[in-house]
Order: C-alpha cells, then sequence, then structure tokens
C-alpha cells in the first residue's frame, strides 16, 4: 500500500486548497489491492454511519450513505434497513447492483433494503461516475431550510463552499419509491455536489466518504447559520449581508474543492477512531486496535 502520489497529480488534486497550509498536504492513501481497498471504505462508510447517529442525523429508520465497490462499480455499499445508524459496523453493510440486486454471498446477515435509498443511490452512481460517496438524511436543520425551497444565500465563509456548487429540487414527489423521482433528483444534481431536497432535507455526492461527510455536516451547518441569521436580520428590518461573488467564487476555490473536503474530514474519523479504540492499519489492510501510550 502506497500513501504517495506524484507532484503532478497531487499539484491538480489538491489544487488551490494548497493556498492555506505551508508544507507538503497530505493525500488520500493508495492500496496494493483492490480487496484492501474495498475492507478501508467498507470501515470508512460504517464509521460514517456511526458519526451520523452522534450527530443526531437519525429520523427513525430515514437517510442513507452508500459508497461505489471497488471491485464491481456496477455495485454500491449501502446500509441494512432498519439499523440505527449507531450500531452499523463493516460486516452489516450491503452490496446492491443497479438492478437492486443484493449480492447475498458479499453482504450482512440483515439484507433488507431500503427502497427509496436504492432509487436515489442507483440513479446518482449511474449518472455520475465520478461520485464514490452520496449521503442523505432527515437532519433537522437541512429539513427546516428545504421547506423554503431556495439555495443557501453566501453569508457566511463556509456556506462559500456551496457556492454555485449546488441546486434546490423544487418539488416534493413524496417517498421516492420510482426509478422517475430519484432520476429527476440525480438531473437536478447535474456535476454539484450537493442538492436540497424540498421539504425532504440534504443530499451531498463526492468523490470520498470523507468528503461526502465533511460537506454534508458544512451543509447542515450552513442551513442553520442561514435561519437564525435571516430571522435576526428580519427583526431588526433588514437582510443579512452577502459575501460578494468574486469573493464567494475565491473562497469556494479553496474550501469547496474535493481534496478540502477529504482534508476537512478526516479529523471526524481519527477523533471517532480515538473514542472507540479501533482505526485501520493500512499496511495490513484489517481494522486494528489503537495501542494506548
Amino acid at each position: 500500500m502506497s500513501t504517495v502520489t506524484d507532484d503532478r497529480e497531487s499539484t491538480e488534486y489538491v489544487g488551490n486548497s494548497r493556498n492555506v497550509a505551508v508544507g507538503a498536504p497530505p493525500m488520500p492513501p493508495k492500496f496494493a489491492s483492490k480487496e484492501q481497498e474495498r475492507a478501508f471504505l467498507k470501515f470508512r462508510l460504517a464509521q460514517a454511519y456511526r458519526i451520523f447517529g452522534k450527530l443526531g442525523y437519525d429520523e427513525g429508520v430515514a437517510g442513507h450513505i452508500t459508497v461505489r465497490d471497488t471491485i464491481r462499480p456496477d455495485c454500491f455499499w449501502v446500509n441494512p434497513f432498519g439499523k440505527h445508524f449507531s450500531m452499523i459496523q463493516p460486516e452489516d453493510l450491503i452490496l446492491v447492483d443497479h438492478n437492486a440486486q443484493v449480492q447475498a454471498a458479499e453482504s450482512g446477515p440483515n439484507r433488507l433494503l431500503n427502497k427509496a435509498a436504492f432509487m436515489i443511490h442507483a440513479a446518482i452512481h449511474a449518472a455520475r461516475p465520478n461520485v464514490h460517496c452520496a449521503a442523505h438524511s432527515h437532519s433537522v436543520y437541512g429539513r427546516a431550510f428545504s421547506t423554503l425551497g431556495k439555495e443557501l444565500s453566501m453569508i457566511t465563509q463556509d456556506s462559500c463552499a456551496f457556492y454555485q456548487d449546488h441546486a434546490v429540487y423544487d418539488q416534493y414527489g413524496g417517498l421516492v419509491l420510482g426509478e422517475e423521482e430519484g432520476e429527476h433528483i440525480a438531473k437536478t444534481l447535474g456535476s454539484k455536489k450537493a442538492v436540497i431536497l424540498q421539504n425532504h432535507g440534504l443530499l451531498v455526492a463526492t468523490d470520498s466518504v470523507e468528503a461526502t461527510l465533511h460537506f454534508f455536516i458544512t451543509l447542515e451547518k450552513s442551513c442553520q447559520v442561514q435561519l437564525q441569521a435571516d430571522a435576526a436580520a428580519a427583526g431588526l428590518g433588514r437582510k443579512p449581508i452577502e459575501i460578494p461573488a468574486a469573493e464567494a467564487e475565491m473562497v469556494y476555490k479553496v474550501t469547496g474543492t474535493n481534496y478540502a473536503g477529504w482534508f476537512s474530514g478526516r479529523p471526524h474519523f481519527e477523533l471517532l477512531e480515538q473514542q472507540e479504540g479501533v482505526t485501520f492499519d493500512l499496511e495490513r489492510g484489517v481494522p486494528v486496535k489503537l495501542s494506548r501510550l
């Protein structure tokens, strides 16, 4: 397993995000085999679910995060329907293809598939080969903001991560139980990394589990900030001050990239590993207990 990329690849991927640090930035790991990469992604995806659980992004059995399989790119890993986010481990995940066929030999014991999860995520993974991880949940502030049917305003530095890189799906067609609704959501997402689903919640799709987790958290918090800022401003008879387009774009090119999302998402996983005492050994390709000094 190697964690090093050549300078050209590193420079292209990091882009303007390099400007916020002094020294060589870390890069996503590379693996000796697809099997090792699959094991790591399942480990990471299960961690992402548990982080969502800690953050209160669960709402009954609603919500789902998926990651494209490295061995079978026509399949993706998803949570078993009905298991709490906080309890999910790599061995619980189920592998499903784009025809909604659960791959029994590779899946966990509970193979119940959330139909809405399949309809939304299958459409996104099929339409966007560059999307490796997508997340949707009924988080509180995302849900509240989605009722307004509008995009985020660029009122804070953090919201600029979504400058011209998010959309609004301005319909509500009920539970997503058919292919057509999933395809409409994927079409609205287009080439962007996030979509606000009107009267429903948030969805984020990027090239890594880390970036998807980070941008989902940032989008949820940006919705919270805007709801509070709009309410406070209304009480003063004014509107929040927006960041000019040129400055918003400049910030986006640093904080809104896939690399920035990957780098910013890593601390969430590192914190979880310290709390749980388990990490992933990249050399051996297996989860291991953290050594305590």
